[in-house]
C-alpha cells in the first residue's frame, strides 16, 4: 500500500524550546534603578551606555549577573552552599530567560607580592609540569619549580594503634620546593632604616620611638618602656649590646604589663609583621608614608629577583631555565614553546601554546609571566581574565564585560571588538557596559540609561539599534558623533621637565623634555611604556601630585564625606554651634545609633541562605542616636546634611547661617569634577569606577602641587563628561599648574598643547619616543599609529 506524499508546504510550528530567545527584566530597583523593565535579545551583542552613575552596572552586574550566580549557587546542596559566598536576591520583580553568566570585570588582580601574571592564568602551573618532565638535570616534582613552596624535611617517631597494640615507627619526609630561602619567593628583600624607627638621642620616656602608632603613651609604646628589659629613662644610644638586642630583635616573650597579659617582641620583627607583611596599596596614607621612608626594597641578591632557589634555576630545557622562560616577553615565549617537539608531553605543550597565543591575540603579548599581578592596570587585568574564556567550547552562556576598552589605544580597540564578536558568533549572549563610540558601533542592540546620574538616572532612555540611538535624542545619541577639533593655537611652555636615559621596564634610554605650564599628553599603544615614563621618571616628591588608577579602598561605612575629609569641618561646625563634642556627629564614633552601631541597617546572617539587611528600627536608617538629631546647623540635623547632594550642600555651606568655608571648598572641587549629583552619605561601595576615579581627583586637587600627573582620567567617563573633564584640565593649567596626562582618548589628544607619543609597538617593540610636538603636527605627519587614528578622528 503506497502513501500519497504530503502536499502542504506549511513550515512546522517552532519548537517551544526555541521560544526563549530573550532575557526579560521587569521592575528592577537595585541601587538607583527606577522600576526598569527591558528585554535583551539572546545570542546577540548588547551594549549598555549612559553617563557615569546612570545605573548601567546596577542593571547588568548587580541585577542580571548577580541573580544568575545566585540561582547557580542554589543548585548545590546546603552543605556546599555553606562554603560559598551568600548572595542576596536583587531588587527585581521578574527575571526570566537567564543563562549562566560569566563575569569579566575590572577588579584588579590580587596585589599579593607572590601573585604574578603566570600564577593568575595557570601558565606557570603548565610550565612547572613541563620542566619537571623535561628539565635536565631532573630535580623533582612540579613543586620543585614553584616559588611558593619552601623546601622542608623532617624525621621523628610516629605512634599508632595496630591490631590492638600501640606501635612506634620512625618516619621521615622531605618536600623539595622552588622558593628562594632568602626572599621567601618575593623577589625582593627589605631593609629597615633604623634612624626612621627611633631617635637615639632620646630615651623611651621622652618618646624615642617615631613609628606611627608607637607614640603618645599608647599600649604599643608602654610595651617597650614598661617591659623591664632596659631603663626607660636612658637614651637609646647608651644602651648596652644586650639591651639594644632586646629592644630591636628579641623573640616573642609573654609578660604582664599593668596587670594585662601581653606578648613582648623586638621592634623590628614587630614592625615587619604588622606593617611590612601587608600590601603597600592597602595601607593607610600615614603608614604608607612611613614605610616609604623607613624601608628600602632591593632585588634579592641570592636569586637575582627570580624568586626561585638555585636548584630550580639549574634545571634547563634547551639551555632555558624556568626563570628565563618566565622573564621572556610572552610573544617570544610562545615561539620558544612552539619549537619544542616532545611527543611525551604533547597535550601539555598544546594547552600551554593555546594559553600563550591567547595573550598575544588579546594584545598582551608584551607582558612577561613573572610580572607582578598587582602592577597590571584595570584594563590589562580584565583582558588577562578574558584569556581563559577565549578558547572555551561553551556556548549559550552570557558573557558580561565592564568597559573592556579601558586602557586601550584606538589601534587595540579594533582587536577587542573582534574578540567580542567572536564570542557572540559562537552562540553566546554578550553584554557590554561601554562608553567608547567605536565599541557601541558594533552592537546589535543598545540600551541607553539615564537621563542623568545618581538619583537623576536609573531609567531606560533608549532601546534599539545604533542607528536609532544616533537619532534618538538622548545624551549619548547627541554626543555619539562628537569630534574634538585640533587646537588652532597652543599655550607656550613656562619651562621643561628634563628626563634623560629613562630605562624603567621596557623604556630604551628615552630622552625627552616635558613642557611645563601647559597640557601635555603622553600617548602610545598599550604596553609602549607610557606609565613607565611618567611614574618611573617623574619623582612623586615636592610639588608633584600623582593621581593613578589604583582602586579606592573603603567599606560600606565609608562615603564621599569621610573619604574627602569633608566630614571634619562639618562636625566641627555642628559642635561649635551646639556647644558639644565633634565626635557626637560621627556615625562611627560616639554619635552612632547603639542598635545598629551606626550602620543604618541590621544584617542577619542566615548561614547558607542569603543574609538579610533590614533598616534599623531605632534610628530608621539615619545611623545616629535620637539625641544627636536634636542638634541643628542652619535648620538641618546631621543626617539631613548627609542626605544632601553635593550641589545642594555646596549652596547650603556657601552662605548664611551654615557657611563653612573649609567644607565649601571641598564641595566646590567635587562639583568641578562632575560629581554634583552624589549624595554625601552614599557608601563608597555603591560608586561606579568612573565616579571613584573622579572622587580621587577631587581629593588630590586640594594638595599643594605645581605638577599634576593623571593616569587615564577619562576611564569610565561618558562622551558628555569628557567635555567637562577637558574644561577642568584647562582651568588647572590656566591657574598656573602643569598637567601631564597619560591618555588614549582622541578628544584629550586633540585638546593637548603638546603630545609625546611612545611606541612604535608594545613590550620590547616599544619604549622609544616616536613623536613629540603639537597635535596639529602629529595629524599632519601621520607618521605613527596614534597620528593615523587621531587624523581619522578629527576628520578632514
Amino acid at each position: 500500500m503506497s502513501m500519497a506524499p504530503r502536499t502542504d508546504t506549511q513550515s512546522p510550528a517552532p519548537h517551544v524550546a526555541d521560544s526563549h530567545d530573550l532575557i526579560r527584566v521587569h521592575g528592577a530597583r537595585e541601587n538607583n534603578l527606577k522600576d526598569v523593565s527591558i528585554e535583551i535579545p539572546k545570542r546577540r551583542l548588547t551594549v549598555f551606555t549612559g553617563v557615569s552613575g546612570s545605573g548601567k552596572s546596577s542593571l547588568v552586574f548587580d541585577t542580571i549577573a548577580a541573580e544568575s550566580q545566585r540561582l547557580i549557587n542554589e543548585t548545590y546542596s546546603a552543605f556546599v552552599q555553606g562554603f560559598m559566598p551568600t548572595l542576596a536576591r536583587p531588587e527585581v520583580d521578574v527575571l526570566d530567560g537567564l543563562t549562566t553568566v560569566i563575569t569579566v570585570d575590572q577588579q584588579r588582580l590580587g596585589a599579593d607580592p607572590r601573585s604574578t601574571v603566570g600564577t593568575a592564568t595557570d601558565a606557570n602551573a603548565m610550565l612547572r609540569i613541563l620542566f619537571s618532565r623535561l628539565g635536565k638535570p631532573h630535580i623533582g616534582s612540579p613543586k620543585a619549580f614553584s616559588f611558593n613552596v619552601a623546601s622542608i624535611s623532617g624525621a621523628g617517631a610516629v605512634t599508632m594503634e595496630r591490631g590492638g597494640q600501640t606501635v612506634k615507627e620512625r618516619r621521615s619526609f622531605s618536600i623539595t620546593g622552588g622558593m628562594c630561602p632568602r626572599c621567601e619567593g618575593r623577589g625582593s628583600v627589605s631593609d629597615l632604616d633604623l634612624t626612621q624607627l627611633y631617635d637615639e638621642s632620646k630615651s623611651l620616656s621622652e618618646g624615642a620611638i617615631t613609628v606611627p602608632g608607637y607614640t603618645g603613651g599608647g599600649w604599643n609604646s608602654r610595651l617597650y618602656s614598661e617591659s623591664g628589659f632596659f631603663d626607660p629613662d636612658k637614651p637609646i644610644r647608651k644602651f648596652t649590646k644586650k639591651e639594644l638586642h632586646d629592644f630591636l630583635h628579641r623573640e616573642p616573650t609573654r609578660m604582664k604589663i599593668a596587670g594585662i597579659n601581653m606578648t613582648y617582641e623586638g621592634l623590628i620583627p614587630r614592625i615587619q609583621r604588622s606593617m611590612l607583611a601587608k600590601d603597600r596599596e592597602g595601607m593607610q596614607p600615614h603608614i604608607r608614608e612611613f614605610v616609604d621612608r623607613a624601608v628600602t626594597f632591593t632585588i634579592c641578591p641570592e636569586c637575582d629577583g627570580t624568586r626561585l632557589n638555585e636548584g630550580a634555576r639549574s634545571s634547563k630545557i634547551k639551555r632555558i631555565s624556568i626563570a628565563d622562560a618566565c622573564a621572556m616577553q610572552i610573544s617570544d615565549l610562545a615561539e620558544w614553546v612552539r619549537g619544542l617537539d616532545e611527543p611525551s608531553v604533547a597535550p601539555l605543550l598544546t594547552a600551554l601554546q593555546q594559553t600563550l597565543d591567547s595573550f598575544v591575540e588579546i594584545g598582551l603579548g608584551y607582558l612577561s609571566l613573572d610580572r607582578p599581578a598587582g602592577t597590571l592596570s584595570g584594563g590589562e587585568a580584565q583582558r588577562v581574565k578574558m584569556i581563559r574564556h577565549l578558547g572555551s567550547s561553551l556556548t549559550d552562556v552570557t558573557y558580561v564585560f565592564d568597559e573592556p576598552t579601558i586602557g586601550l589605544h584606538p589601534h587595540d580597540i579594533q582587536r577587542m571588538n573582534d574578540l567580542l564578536l567572536r564570542l557572540r558568533d559562537k552562540g553566546n549572549t554578550v553584554l557590554v557596559v561601554e562608553h567608547k563610540p567605536e565599541t557601541i558601533a558594533i552592537a546589535d542592540h543598545v540600551v541607553d540609561l539615564g537621563p542623568g546620574a545618581g538619583t537623576a538616572g536609573g531609567t531606560v532612555c533608549f532601546e534599539g539599534t545604533v542607528e536609532g540611538l544616533r537619532t534618538g535624542g538622548t545624551i549619548t545619541g547627541r554626543h555619539f558623533d562628537d569630534r574634538a577639533a585640533v587646537k588652532e593655537t597652543v599655550r607656550k611652555p613656562t619651562g621643561t621637565l628634563e628626563i634623560r636615559g629613562a630605562r624603567t621596564h621596557n623604556l630604551q634610554g628615552v630622552d625627552v623634555d616635558i613642557p611645563l605650564g601647559v597640557l601635555a599628553v603622553v600617548t602610545g599603544v598599550a604596553g609602549s611604556g607610557k606609565s613607565s615614563l611618567v611614574h618611573g621618571s617623574i619623582p612623586a616628591g615636592e610639588g608633584v601630585v600623582s593621581v593613578d588608577q589604583a582602586a579606592i579602598r573603603g567599606s560600606r561605612r565609608s562615603n564621599p564625606a569621610t573619604y574627602t575629609g569633608l566630614l571634619d569641618p562639618i562636625r566641627k561646625a555642628f559642635a561649635k554651634v551646639n556647644g558639644v563634642k565633634p565626635a557626637l556627629f560621627s556615625a562611627n564614633s560616639e554619635g552612632a545609633c547603639p542598635t545598629c552601631n551606626g550602620a543604618g541597617v541590621i544584617y542577619t546572617d542566615l548561614a547558607m541562605m542569603a543574609g538579610v539587611a533590614t533598616t534599623c528600627e531605632e534610628c530608621e536608617g539615619k545611623r545616629f542616636q535620637a539625641s544627636v538629631l536634636d542638634y541643628h546647623l542652619g535648620g538641618r540635623d546631621i543626617s539631613e546634611v548627609l542626605a544632601m547632594s553635593v550641589t545642594e550642600a555646596e549652596e547650603f555651606f556657601g552662605a548664611g547661617e551654615a557657611a563653612t568655608p573649609a567644607a565649601h571648598r571641598i564641595l566646590t572641587r567635587l562639583a568641578d569634577v562632575g560629581l554634583g549629583y552624589l549624595t554625601l552619605g552614599q557608601p563608597l561601595t555603591t560608586l561606579s569606577g568612573g565616579e571613584r576615579q573622579r572622587l580621587k581627583l577631587a581629593t588630590h586637587m586640594a594638595e599643594k602641587g605645581g605638577v599634576y600627573v593623571l593616569d587615564e582620567p577619562t576611564a569610565g567617563l561618558h562622551l558628555a563628561d569628557v567635555e567637562q573633564l577637558l574644561g577642568l584640565l584647562d582651568r588647572l593649567v590656566d591657574a598656573g599648574k602643569s598637567v601631564i596626562v597619560v591618555e588614549h582618548h582622541q578628544a584629550v589628544m586633540a585638546h593637548a598643547d603638546w603630545i609625546i607619543d611612545l611606541g612604535p609597538g608594545a613590550g620590547h617593540d616599544g619604549g622609544r619616543l616616536v613623536f613629540e610636538g603639537t597635535p596639529a603636527d602629529l595629524v599632519a605627519a601621520r607618521s605613527t599609529l596614534t597620528g593615523e587614528h587621531l587624523a581619522a578622528y578629527v576628520g578632514p
